[in-house]
Formats: C-alpha cells, structure tokens, sequence
C-alpha cells in the first residue's frame, strides 16, 4: 500500500510520471527538430495547436472557479496565467496565428474547428473535462504540470531550427520563445502547488496518475500529426525509427 510521501519524494515521483512519454519523442516532433518538415506540415501543426492551446484560459478558468478560496496563492497563480494567455501583451492565440501566416496557412484555416483531427479534438475534450471534473489539485497536476511543463524542452528543440533552416524572423516565431520562458515558470508554479496542496496518499496517487495521462496525451497528439499528415512524405526510417 502506498504511503505518504515527503515533497522531495512527491516532486521525483511526479517527474518520473512524465519522464519517459515527452512529446519530444514524437516522430513529428523529431522531424521538427532535424528540420525535415515542409512549411505545409507546420501549417497543419499551427492548424491543430490552436485548438488545443487556444482554449487553455478557458481550461484554468473552470479550474479557478472550483478552487477553493483558501487556497490564495492557487487561485492568484491561476488567475495570473489566465491574464497572460487573453491580455498580458499580444495573446497567445494572435502569436500563433502570426506563426501559422508565416508557414503559409490563413487566420480563417487555424480558428475552424474543422481543420483539427480527431485526435487533437481528444486532447481537447481531455483537458476540459480534467479542468471540469478533478480535484482543483488534480487538474493543476494534469493540466500544467502534466502538460504545461514539457513545454520549454519541446521548444528548445524546434525553435532553433525554425530559424536557422526555415529562416524564420524573430517576430514570427515570438510563440516560441515567450512560451520557453513562461511556461518553465508556469510548470516550476504549478510543481509548488501540488506538492503544498496534494497532503494525502489517495490524491498523490492521483496527480501521480493523471500526470502520467496528461504526457500520453500530448505524445498520443504529436504522434498522431505525424500519422495525418507527415507520414506519406517522412518514413519512420528516415527518422532514424523503426517502422
């Protein structure tokens, strides 16, 4: 039977929930990074992103309104991520539109909900119901440290070559960079809440296990843009995979 863990104990268990199913073992995302993809592939990821991270503030602000008022820091945390994602500077959303008419595709093609696949669509739904129907604490551990702080390590990866073999400006790929620096901040933040608020063994266990979820389904999301879209054009060999 499990039992309670310190936060040092807590904080390894939950990165080893993670570690292990990062999206940046995607073959699309190793495509990215090895600069293989065509300017028509990163339309179709901008054209799928949007409807997965386009609705984030909507995501946090079930959570926040389910989240105890006791818990200030939670709630200022959450509220605060809201404001940068809708209103701090230029929305994130707009950056990624900017990206998206940079790769060659149209505001139009990103915000209709018909250009996403099934599988980002289950993303989608998945978070929402996480910020819907979990423990406030549980959803803070799916949604922002199951998900949230893979961010900065993915995009690492991909924005170098972004610029340095697609040749794009430092102002079209800006989605890139904020989102290293915020959401390393953003993962850190949500990191301290679960550890402060998750004090017994039975929701551990479930920010253990709904971390764990939260990283398959943005692998399952990355995995499956290569199967849509890039699969006819890349074999897994190629990528140094096997198929």
């Amino acid at each position: 039977m499990a039992e309670l863990m310190n936060r040092d104990e807590f904080r390894t268990a939950l990165e080893n929930a993670i570690k292990g199913k990062s999206a940046n073992a995607s073959p699309f995302s190793i495509a990215w990074a090895e600069g293989k993809l065509s300017r028509q592939h990163l339309q179709r990821w901008a054209e799928n992103h949007y409807h997965y991270v386009g609705p984030f503030a909507d995501y946090l602000g079930y959570l926040y309104a389910r989240t105890p008022d006791t818990y200030t820091e939670a709630k200022d945390f959450l509220l605060a991520n809201m404001y940068e994602e809708e209103i701090g500077g230029d929305r994130h959303t707009d950056l990624l539109i900017r990206f998206a008419e940079a790769c060659g595709t149209t505001r139009e093609r990103v915000v209709d909900p018909d250009n996403m696949s099934p599988t980002t669509r289950a993303l989608q739904s998945w978070c929402y119901a996480v910020a819907m129907r979990e423990d406030p604490i549980v959803a803070v551990a799916g949604l922002v440290v199951g998900l949230e702080s893979q961010v900065p390590s993915i995009y690492r990866k991909q924005t170098p070559t972004l610029r340095e073999k697609y040749g794009f400006t430092d102002e079209e790929v800006e989605f890139f960079d904020l989102h290293i620096v915020s959401d390393e901040i953003h993962g850190e933040r949500g990191y301290q809440i679960v550890l402060e608020h998750a004090d017994t063994v039975e929701l551990q266990q479930r920010c253990l296990k709904i971390c764990e979820i939260g990283a398959q389904m943005r692998l399952l999301y990355t995995t499956a843009l290569y199967t849509d879209y890039v699969q006819n054009d890349i074999a897994l060999p190629e990528l140094g995979l096997a198929a």
